[in-house]
């Protein structure tokens, strides 16, 4: 892994970006940890682009990605096109299904459709659009995962998979890596840990039980593009928690 493949996900610090100068201070912070990429999400207090963009470059930060809403990506892919393009931050991501959770295989193929028709539109502004998963796609309709439903009825789409959900859906995180060579821009890790009495809990890359020698060779095998930290559950200390992922990160597998 790059040093510039190292990004940090803005959705985990929620509770730090409610106001411009509170998103300039927190990419302040994740800079001096050593990430020169971001994920950007909607928690971000409004602003203009342009005024995103110069906190961005006055910190030396690649918008590598971006979470919208569900239902934006779908009705307004137009606009959203347009933001990143004028943010010039070439991927998104469906964070989560909208509205309400699929109950059906026939309504993952259908959302998938839509998913795939948003995916069109946003390549003619120059951006990739990919779906996230989480524990829940990995639940069966007639003796199919809801994710792999999806893969195959959006043929337009990247994968950004995240390996703690991954893992906590009871399947294999290397091997959907390994699943889409050169489709997996952008990789969310964070590791899976369990505390007592018996409760599974996310953690700091290192902390934690995944593989990382297996993962990030697999991943880097397979040509992904950016390594988005990510700590989206309750943390109270979501710096402290990127710092000792970076640092473990760069002890190990930052060259």
């Amino acid at each position: 892994m790059k040093p510039s493949q190292l990004g940090a996900q803005m959705y985990s610090f929620r509770e730090f970006i409610k106001t411009p100068e509170e998103v300039r201070s927190t990419l302040r912070e994740i800079r001096k940890m050593g990430y020169e990429a971001v994920q950007l999400s909607s928690s971000i207090a409004p602003m203009p682009n342009a005024e995103l963009s110069a906190m961005l470059k006055e910190n030396n930060l690649i918008p590598c990605s971006s979470h919208d809403p569900a239902d934006r990506i779908l009705e307004v892919p137009e606009e959203i096109g347009k933001r990143l393009q004028e943010l010039s931050c070439p991927h998104c991501a469906v964070p989560f299904p909208p509205y309400t959770f699929p109950a059906s295989e026939e309504e993952v193929v259908n959302l998938a459709k839509k998913i795939n028709q948003s995916a069109q539109v946003l390549r003619r502004f120059g951006v990739t659009l990919s779906y996230h998963n989480h524990s829940q796609e990995f639940q069966h309709f007639n003796g199919k995962r809801m994710l792999d439903i999806i893969y195959a009825n959006a043929p337009d789409i990247q994968a950004e998979l995240d390996t703690f959900w991954v893992q906590r859906g009871g399947d294999n995180p290397e091997r959907w890596i390994r699943r889409f060579p050169g489709r997996t821009d952008v990789l969310h890790i964070k590791d899976y840990g369990i505390v007592p009495p018996n409760e599974i809990v996310m953690c700091p890359i290192g902390d934690g039980n995944l593989d990382w020698d297996v993962l990030l060779t697999a991943a880097e095998q397979c040509d992904v593009k950016y390594y988005v930290v990510e700590h989206d559950g309750n943390c109270p200390d979501p710096f402290e928690s990127f710092r000792r992922s970076a640092e473990f990160l760069r002890k190990n597998y930052i060259r």
